[in-house]
């Protein structure tokens, strides 16, 4: 059995410019499994960048705090007990609009490879076209 614990973890900050720890990859543990989980953490009024996943659909669990969230032309208010389904190739960020920390998990499937993620330009909303 394998137990692991965002009190355990050590953070860092990311391409996207998140907090995040690694909670379960499989090729860091070694396991069979076909998705990649992190805990990621952002402060009142801090965002992450624009980016995208190429090839992976990722899974935002909001645990606690309320964030504006972006998908391509979408965005909607999110908060505590939210899944929000980022399919692959969609530009993505989410934004902290609390007054407190907000800590949501990140599901990656296939599991997340750096070669995969990249930043992108803030997509223009349509009136802007």
């Amino acid at each position: 059995m394998i137990v692991k614990n965002p009190r355990d973890c050590s953070y860092s900050r990311v391409l996207d410019g998140t907090l995040l720890c690694e909670l379960l990859h499989p090729k860091r543990e070694g396991l069979k499994m076909n998705f990649s989980l992190a805990h990621a953490i952002l402060e009142p009024g801090e965002s992450s960048l624009p980016h995208r996943l190429k090839k992976s659909v990722e899974v935002y669990y909001i645990i606690k705090g309320r964030a504006m969230m972006h998908v391509d032309d979408e965005k909607k208010s999110v908060g505590a007990g939210d899944a929000i389904l980022i399919p692959a190739g969609c530009v993505q960020h989410i934004e902290n609009i609390g007054d407190s920390i907000l800590s949501f998990l990140c599901i990656v499937s296939p599991p997340w490879r750096r070669e995969d993620e990249e930043l992108t330009p803030k997509r223009p909303k349509k009136e802007e076209i």
